[in-house]
């Protein structure tokens, strides 16, 4: 089977995977807490859809009226920490305990990411003109020997 078929399979296979975690959720909690629960993780990614989508709008809007003269695309990328919190939310929003959690798994990557920043541990960053400043316990100097002025002890000429 190719990859579509498997993706098909648990497409169409989620919905039941939803009900039966339910189930067994309110057969575990009771049937108000279980509901309770399914409906404040939809709330929860609704709010985290609203917050976080309403910024990603607002950069690809200043991207497109700069006229993307600078050619920078961060605006549209989905990777980093603004695109992960857009996923988490839109699982969270989408009602099942299975793709809450999982949206919840989603969501601990920028936070963990805001925790390093808060606590002093940032991971670097590169600045606008492609530079990361690195701690120096952090790096370390390779010599490419393909380089001219460079010997093979990594002095310049």
């Amino acid at each position: 089977m190719n990859v579509a078929k498997w993706l098909l399979l648990a497409f169409l296979a989620l919905p039941l995977a939803e009900l039966a975690a339910f189930v067994a959720l309110a057969a575990a909690w009771g049937f108000v807490p279980a509901l309770a629960l399914l409906i404040g993780l939809s709330l929860a990614g609704g709010v985290i859809l609203r917050w976080a989508g309403g910024h990603h709008v607002q950069r690809v809007r200043v991207a497109m009226r700069d006229g993307f003269a600078r050619q920078d695309f961060t605006a549209f990328s989905a990777d980093g920490p603004g695109g992960l919190t857009l996923l988490g939310g839109l699982l969270l929003a989408i009602p099942g305990l299975i793709t809450g959690a999982i949206g919840l798994l989603v969501l601990l990557v920028p936070l963990w990411h805001a925790l390093g920043g808060a606590l002093g541990r940032r991971p670097p960053v590169a600045s606008p003109d492609g530079v990361v400043d690195l701690e120096p316990e952090q790096w370390r100097r390779v010599d490419d020997p393909r380089l001219p002025g460079q010997n093979r002890d990594g002095a310049g000429r």
